[in-house]
């Protein structure tokens, strides 16, 4: 994952910072822990994607 495309994603439910689970390839909300799954390198950043 590109470190500064990193830095300007944030969380599409509660607007909080992201953080790279590169075994999972996910990224993960430091606020509400949701997760999105990145796809062939694209992150999935949709509210209805998220996983718990």
């Amino acid at each position: 994952m590109n470190e500064d495309l990193l830095k300007i994603l944030a969380c599409p439910i509660c607007k909080g910072n992201l953080i790279y689970d590169k075994t999972a390839s996910m990224l993960i909300c430091k606020k509400c822990r949701k997760k999105f799954k990145i796809k062939e390198g694209i992150p999935i950043l949709l509210p209805n994607a998220a996983v718990a």
